[in-house]
């Protein structure tokens, strides 16, 4: 890969370019859009801190930072799991274009995410004691995928409406 010249002989940028998110271009010659990846996990983990304060105010446990902290830093390690997760298949897959194949805006990577969010995150709150009901990891297992997953789709679906 050529990261001098700001492109590659496959038509992917380098890692280090200012859209180095690295996304081939379609079919028809116009780049297909790619989301940054540091907004991709910024969103990741409002959509986490919307579940938990969503949680903690239906609940009535206040809205305290503290208290909101106490709750998140579970899922969020979990989040922080499935994120290293994609990001060392990515490496692994990459074959010299680690750019094309990290896309965690995407589904699949998404799900991984979700994945190590619920269940990393219901295993830290096992060891600290804060509670794994089942109803609550059925809940929280609906809500994360809606938040992580939907914020992806209507991502998409602007993405997709504004290249068009």
């Amino acid at each position: 890969m050529n990261t001098d010249s700001g492109s590659s002989s496959a038509g992917f940028l380098p890692i280090g370019s200012p859209s180095s998110i690295g996304s081939p271009s379609d079919p028809g010659g116009r780049r297909a859009a790619a989301f940054p990846v540091w907004l991709t996990a910024l969103l990741d983990l409002i959509a986490i801190t919307v579940f938990v304060i969503i949680g903690r105010a239906d609940h009535d446990h206040g809205l305290s930072p503290a208290g909101i902290l106490d709750t998140l830093w579970p899922f969020a390690v979990g989040a922080a799991v499935g994120w290293t997760v994609i990001y060392l298949y990515a490496a692994v897959e990459s074959a010299g274009e680690f750019g094309r194949v990290f896309r965690p805006e995407r589904l699949r990577p998404a799900i991984t995410v979700w994945v190590c969010t619920v269940a990393i995150g219901m295993l830290l709150r096992w060891v600290v004691h804060q509670g794994v009901a089942v109803s609550f990891v059925i809940v929280a297992s609906i809500a994360t995928a809606l938040f992580l997953l939907g914020w992806r789709a209507v991502a998409a679906l602007v993405l997709r409406r504004t290249a068009g």
